[in-house]
Order: structure tokens, then C-alpha cells, then sequence
């Protein structure tokens, strides 16, 4: 313990100027926000929306990082400082270095408690790390966690002390491992890109009262006019209240409360306001946890009253509905990169600034794709009013690609391990975003990217949430189940397949390229489905794709994805650069275009 006191001491007195030395790593493109991170402030905007309380401390910030060995003991010293939460890999870690499947990355800082949180449980809480990660508080283990893409956090008031040193140690093996890792490979080409190892959203505490709501589960029913709000509650009693007050700005418009761990039922009015894209209203929620009519635990969030679902228009096609009406879903592929933080944006302007500029080029909907994003993007998607199909990360190995036709081979087998883990990630992925309205569709495969049980994962997606689509494979191998049938051609669109019992989409298409100088991530070297050498070119390509997607959707098609919203790494097909600092389409066309497809149904 005193050595752990003494790194304390020793990384306070070094601390000016380590801040005055930081600086981001490497000579890659980066965008307009990296000159705005400041390593004392480091995204530091509240990081749970959809359930948030008043107090709390960030943690994000210049960390003690070393690279060693995996299974070693403790370093005796550091490499240096990395600034969390950006990935040891990324330009803004002001690091930039490769960890892999032999090594493990130790990070450390110390921290202190506010004096009013005295007497509260102390939670510590992780966006999320990838992928094994092991935390330690004052040389106490408090927990562990597995797992790239979701938010955990650990009890740690037993372990505290008035002066604490917080120790994180975390293995990934990318691609070497059968986890999922989306795009991330060891050897980024084409369409795999750089990895990403340890920390990439923001680390906080938060004071709680021991008895305190740990998790919600809000669904809202516009049919029932009924709006379900279910909690998970630590330390909580059969007979504590749960009370919620539903509120249209400052009015309190509906009401409900329960005991015994009940979930409360609230009567919304028949005339409640629903979200859409055109009209993404969100009603503010109260939530209190009450013993003797004391409040105990109190967190703010929001809903919206919001239908999904899929039915027959008047032709007997298959359609997939918003609110009990035809909706032509239109949207970019979103991977969700960035050239200077990699899997984490700059700054939250930054991560609302891709949502909003696909907002304004006219769609409708984003694919989130094999990524899943910080808490704070989808709270933006719900406000804004963009709807998301969110797809599972990728891992493990592919079976044979059938894209064309009906499955008819042997699927990918996983071993056991494998196969635990894909249904443990997936559920916290589900139980992390099922309260946000943004939500509308769920995709456990994509392709063939390592696709196995399709007709069992799909109907446990949609047995457990059941409020919402599930397109089982998006580009296949296809079967028949779910609700969606989902086809990908490039670079123009074409319906090769069509199913009269589920909606059929497209989901993906277009991959038209441009490479402009000084906007690339590398000069020499770049790729794209197709490339033209002006906006002009690229904006008249992309109003031909449109309209002939257009023109499919009285044959059949329910929604098109087109790739993408920006350049990723040596891909140069987005509608953006990778360092968003130039918007390569006329947007005035893409819009009027884009604004003439999600109308089409209505």
C-alpha cells in the first residue's frame, strides 16, 4: 500500500507538466475537434442520459499506461501517460502503439472523493473497454469484465480510501480471438481497419444511496396508450414505492407507482404526442425509489411513445411501419470511426456532428455498423429524430457466403466458448440501448461474418425484445426467418431476391469514391467500389442510385442503406471525408433525392 501511495505522490508532482507535454501522436489526417481536446476536460459531458443523476466525477484524463507482457507481474514503472478514453492505438491516446494478443496494457491514476459524498455507496463505471478488462482500487480487485462494446461498473466502497490509486489491466486479442470486433484487425486492409485496445469511453464515479435504481427497462405501447417502466433496484425492500411521473415539458401529464418489485403500468393519454423523425418528441421521466415516504433514489430520464413493426400496404407488400404506418427507412452506413480517436469521437460535438449532417443530407435512418457507440450518440439519434438498425459486432470466423439464394449449407460452427460469449455480448448490447426510441431494428449477423444458429439467435432477439424488428443477416446467408429480408449490391441497387411474408430492404448499396488530396489517410493508396475525380461526378452517380432505388420500391423494397457516411481509413466511398472536413456531394441534390425517397411511402 505505500508504494501505491507513493505512485500517488509522484504522479500528483509530475502532473503540470505532463498536461503541458501532451500532445496526439502520429501525422495522420484528424479533424477540426482534435484541436479542441483538452486533457483536463476530456469529454466531459454527463455520459448516461437515458438515466442520469445530478452528482458525479469524470475520471477521463491522463492515466499511467505500460505495455507488458501478458500474464507478468505489476511494471516496476511506466511507459508513459495516455489520455483516456481515447485507445492506446489512436492519435489522441498521444501514444500510438499496437498492444496484441501477447502483451496486456496497465493503466493507472490516483483519485480523491468529494467530501459530501461521505456515507454513500461509490460507484465506478466504464463506458466500455475492450475487451478483458481487470479492475483494481487501492490494490483491492473489484471486479472483472468481458466484453468491447458495453457499460459495466463495480461496487467499490469497500475498497476506499481517503487518497485512491484505481489500476486497470486489459487484454485483447482483436482478431486473433473469437470475440466480436467489428472491423478491427491486426493487419488493417480494404475494409478492416487499425485495433483498438483498452479504455474508449469515458470512466466516472457516481454516489449512491444503498438502496438505488441499477437498471430500467421502459417500454412504451401506443396501441394500450400504456407506457411500462420496469427497474432493477439494489437493496431494495418488497415494500419500498417505486414511483413515476411522466412530464410533456414541465407538465406533469401521467403518473404510476408499485410495489414488491413491480413493474409500474401508466395510463398515457389517448391524444400522446409520438416520436418520428419529423416530429422526435421525448417526454421527460421521473423516477424515485421511496421508503416511508422518504426518496431514496431519484434519476432523470425520457421516452417516447413509438411503434415498430412490420405489415401489408394496400398492395399486399410487406412494409415496415413506424407508428402503424408505412415508412420508407432511408439512411448511410455508419461505422462510426474517427482518424484521430478511432472508435471514440474528439468531442461530443463531434459525435452529434455525423448524426445531424445525415439528418440534414435528407434520410431518414442510420445502420450503425458491427459498432456499437457511446451512450451519448444514441440520446442524440432520439432527440434529433434518426431511427437506428444496430447491428451486432462481428467476430469469430465466416461459414460460406450464399448472398444470392436461401442458406443451404453448413454454417459457421463456434466452439462452446465462442458461442457463450456471442449470446452474453448480445444481450447486454440489447439490455444497454432497449430504452432508447431511436432503436427500431436489430442485426445479429451481418453477411456472413461469422453467422451460425441464424433461426435460433433471431428468435431469441425478437422473444426478448419484442418491440422491435430483427433482420437476422443483413446480405445474408438468408433464411426464413425474422422480419426482414435484407440483399447488399454494389455498387447500384438491385432486388435478386424478394419475400412476400417480411419486409424486403436493401442493405447495402452505392460505395461511390472519391479520393481528395490531403484528405486521405494515406496519399498513395485508397480504395473505393467505384471512383470519380469531382462532386459533380460523384453527386450525379449518386442521384442515378437513387432513383433507381426509388423506382424499386413500388417492386418490393422497404428500405435502402447506401455506403457510407464517411471515408474509413483507405476507404474513400463516404458522402464525407474521413476528417469530415469536406462534404463531397452537392447537398442540395442528395437531399432533394433523399427527402423524395422516405416520403415515398407516406
Amino acid at each position: 500500500m505505500k508504494k501505491a501511495i507513493l505512485l500517488v505522490l509522484v504522479w500528483g508532482l509530475t502532473l503540470t507538466n505532463v498536461f503541458a507535454q501532451w500532445k496526439p501522436a502520429g501525422d495522420k489526417i484528424k479533424t477540426k475537434w482534435a484541436e479542441q481536446v483538452d486533457p483536463l476536460h476530456v469529454l466531459p459531458e454527463y455520459p448516461r442520459p437515458i438515466m442520469e443523476r445530478p452528482e458525479w466525477k469524470n475520471l477521463n484524463g491522463l492515466w499511467n499506461y505500460a505495455i507488458v507482457e501478458r500474464g507478468s507481474n505489476m511494471p516496476k514503472s511506466f511507459d508513459g501517460q495516455i489520455l483516456v478514453p481515447f485507445a492506446v492505438e489512436s492519435s489522441l491516446s498521444g501514444v500510438g502503439k499496437t498492444v496484441g494478443k501477447e502483451h496486456e496494457l496497465i493503466y493507472q491514476r490516483p483519485f480523491e472523493l468529494p467530501s459530501n459524498w461521505k456515507g454513500k455507496q461509490i460507484l465506478l463505471h466504464f463506458g466500455a473497454v475492450d475487451w478483458k478488462a481487470e479492475v483494481w482500487v487501492n490494490d483491492i480487485k473489484v471486479g472483472n469484465h468481458t466484453g468491447g462494446y458495453t457499460p459495466f461498473s463495480f461496487d467499490i466502497t469497500a475498497a476506499l480510501q481517503q487518497k485512491n490509486l484505481l489500476t486497470v489491466r486489459v487484454w485483447d486479442p482483436t482478431d486473433d480471438g473469437y470475440q466480436p470486433v467489428g472491423k478491427q484487425t491486426k493487419n488493417p486492409n480494404g475494409i478492416w481497419y487499425t485495433s483498438v485496445t483498452g479504455i474508449w469511453q469515458t470512466v466516472w464515479l457516481e454516489p449512491v444511496h444503498k438502496v438505488h435504481i441499477d437498471h430500467l427497462r421502459i417500454t412504451p405501447d401506443i396501441d394500450a396508450h400504456k407506457l411500462s417502466v420496469g427497474s432493477c433496484i439494489s437493496g431494495v425492500v418488497p415494500s419500498d414505492l417505486v414511483e413515476v411521473n411522466v412530464y410533456d415539458g414541465k407538465t406533469l401529464i401521467a403518473e404510476g407507482r408499485s410495489i414488491n418489485g413491480e413493474e409500474v403500468s401508466i395510463d398515457m393519454p389517448e391524444d400522446a404526442k409520438l416520436w418520428s423523425p419529423e416530429n422526435p418528441f421525448l417526454y421527460t421521466l421521473k423516477i424515485r425509489v421511496k421508503r416511508d415516504g422518504r426518496t431514496l433514489d431519484e434519476v432523470s430520464s425520457y421516452t417516447a411513445m413509438r411503434k415498430y413493426a412490420v405489415g401489408r400496404d394496400e398492395n399486399g407488400v410487406v412494409r415496415m411501419q413506424l407508428n402503424n404506418k408505412p415508412l420508407f427507412q432511408y439512411g448511410p452506413l455508419d461505422q462510426g470511426w474517427w482518424p484521430d480517436g478511432l472508435y471514440t469521437a474528439p468531442t461530443d460535438e463531434a459525435l452529434k456532428f455525423d448524426i445531424q449532417q445525415t439528418k440534414d443530407f435528407g434520410f431518414n435512418m442510420i445502420r450503425k455498423h458491427v459498432k456499437v457507440e457511446p451512450a451519448r450518440w444514441y440520446t442524440h439519434c432520439d432527440r434529433l429524430g434518426i431511427i437506428v438498425w444496430q447491428d451486432m459486432p462481428n467476430g469469430d470466423k465466416g461459414p460460406l457466403w450464399q448472398s444470392h439464394e436461401y442458406f443451404n449449407a453448413v454454417e459457421c460452427v463456434r466452439s462452446a466458448e465462442s458461442e457463450a460469449n456471442y449470446r452474453k455480448e448480445w444481450k447486454e448490447i440489447i439490455d444497454y440501448l432497449y430504452n432508447n426510441p431511436c432503436i427500431g431494428t436489430w442485426v445479429p449477423f451481418n453477411e456472413a461474418w461469422g453467422q451460425f444458429k441464424t433461426p435460433e439467435i433471431v428468435d431469441w432477439t425478437k422473444a426478448y425484445d419484442p418491440s422491435r424488428l430483427v433482420n437476422p443477416a443483413s446480405g445474408g446467408n438468408h433464411y426464413h426467418c425474422g422480419d426482414i429480408l435484407d440483399l447488399h449490391h454494389y455498387p447500384q441497387p438491385e432486388m435478386y431476391l424478394f419475400d412476400g411474408s417480411r419486409a424486403t430492404v436493401l442493405g447495402e448499396f452505392g460505395g461511390i469514391g472519391w479520393a481528395i488530396k490531403d484528405h486521405v489517410w494515406k496519399q498513395d493508396q485508397n480504395w473505393g467500389y467505384i471512383k470519380f475525380n469531382s462532386s459533380k461526378e460523384v453527386t450525379d452517380e449518386y442521384v442515378k442510385y437513387a432513383g433507381m432505388l426509388y423506382d424499386m420500391i413500388t417492386r418490393g423494397f422497404s428500405a435502402g442503406v447506401y455506403t457510407q457516411t464517411t471515408d474509413v481509413e483507405i476507404e474513400v466511398n463516404g458522402l464525407m471525408t474521413y476528417d469530415r472536413k469536406i462534404i463531397k456531394m452537392e447537398e442540395d441534390r442528395i437531399r432533394a433525392i433523399n427527402q423524395q425517397i422516405c416520403k415515398s411511402l407516406r
